[in-house]
């Protein structure tokens, strides 16, 4: 998976405890997430798909494709996450073009391991 640690130092960044809930299924896909710090789990109907280290993101493909979010995330443990609206995320892509195709990848790899 490609590391994005450089998101780290976005301005957004929210804390959640363990356990705690960050979007459910059905909710908005209006942005993405980094992990900063700690853990967060997906899960689809109830079963673990992936945990997101520090470094990792997720949620990006319902701010790519504007539909709600399909999945769970939720705070594996303590942790801090940084928030990536549309605006953002089209300013990342303009000033680091690697950064699109980071993301390219990231999708490509969960697309295949699901599919």
């Amino acid at each position: 998976m490609a590391n994005l640690e450089f998101l780290r130092r976005e301005p957004d960044i929210r804390n959640f405890r363990q356990g705690e809930t960050i979007f459910s299924s059905g909710d908005p896909g209006d942005c993405m997430y980094a992990v900063v710090d700690g853990t967060v789990e997906i899960q689809l109907n109830g079963k673990l798909i992936e945990t997101i280290a520090p470094g990792g993101v997720f949620g990006e493909m319902g701010l790519i494709d504007g539909q709600p979010r399909s999945a769970m995330a939720l705070a594996a443990s303590d942790c801090s996450v940084a928030v990536i609206g549309e605006k953002r995320f089209l300013r990342l892509v303009e000033m680091a073009p690697q950064f699109a195709l980071q993301m390219m990848r990231v999708v490509s790899e969960r697309l295949r391991r699901r599919g």
